[in-house]
């Protein structure tokens, strides 16, 4: 933590699925791959992926594996009481595709994910004053990989899938918040920036004002990678995160830097 020779003006929270990491060759695959293998005849494209994610509920991929395969069979004239899926199959499976086989070795997708940002890139937030922390629906485990080994960030304040409902119930934000005020002892309600790249993500900040008024949450959608690939495809996506709260986006996380920031709390 830095000397206070300046005020602190924010909080920032970070999700890290399509913010910190490109998850479009490793969440989305193993996802792919699951419904596929349970379906043996149906796999989801990208872009029906975003549209289920769209509503809001579906930001655990695994629970969004089972939905798109009951999906598939109900549109085959099957209920879903006819469908025989058993949850922790799905989970073991998209797990083997994602992290590998070997639970002491991880040979999967994870070990390719590009990252989406750099520890100069956290450095400098730390530099100028404004604490950060995450918030995402990833594993533990799986938010150490990349944090600790990947980015090299020593023990950062991080709330995951074990630690919280998912969003966009805010606990787990306002967990996130919480230690990130103990650790910079923090007295005083800050804005909180949340960033994300999906509509749960901004939602969840709409639940945070609503239960916390008497803080300012400020929602920055940040467009992953995958949807960058046509300008219409990007657009569609803006306007998604925007309808959903969010006060900005941006085409990556870095953009979210310290004059940004001043920007979006209106200080000049």
């Amino acid at each position: 933590m830095p000397q206070m020779d300046s005020p602190i003006r924010s909080i920032i929270v970070f999700d890290i699925d399509g913010v910190i990491r490109d998850v479009s060759g490793s969440y989305r695959l193993a996802l792919a791959d699951t419904v596929e293998h349970f379906t043996q005849a149906y796999r989801p494209t990208p872009s029906e992926i975003d549209t289920l994610k769209s509503e809001g509920k579906w930001n655990n991929d695994w629970e969004a594996s089972q939905e798109l395969i009951y999906r598939y069979f109900a549109a085959q004239g099957q209920s879903r009481s006819q469908v025989n899926l058993d949850y922790r199959a799905i989970v073991a499976f998209f797990q083997s595709r994602y992290r590998g086989t070997d639970p002491d070795h991880w040979t999967g997708y994870i070990c390719h994910e590009p990252l989406l940002a750099s520890l100069t890139y956290f450095e400098q937030l730390t530099q100028s004053h404004l604490p950060w922390g995450f918030f995402s629906g990833a594993t533990r485990g799986s938010a150490h990989y990349i944090l600790g080994k990947r980015l090299g960030l020593q023990d950062p304040v991080l709330v995951a899938m074990e630690d919280a409902p998912g969003k966009p119930d805010p606990t787990g934000l306002f967990e996130a918040v919480a230690q990130i005020e103990t650790q910079w002892q923090l007295s005083v309600n800050l804005p909180v920036i949340y960033a994300g790249d999906t509509v749960a993500d901004m939602q969840t900040i709409g639940f945070a004002q609503a239960q916390q008024p008497d803080r300012t949450w400020i929602g920055v959608g940040i467009l992953p990678p995958h949807v960058q690939s046509s300008k219409a495809y990007a657009q569609a996506y803006t306007e998604n995160l925007q309808q959903s709260g969010a006060q900005v986006v941006l085409d990556r996380v870095t953009a979210l830097d310290p004059a940004q920031i001043l920007k979006l709390l209106n200080i000049d």
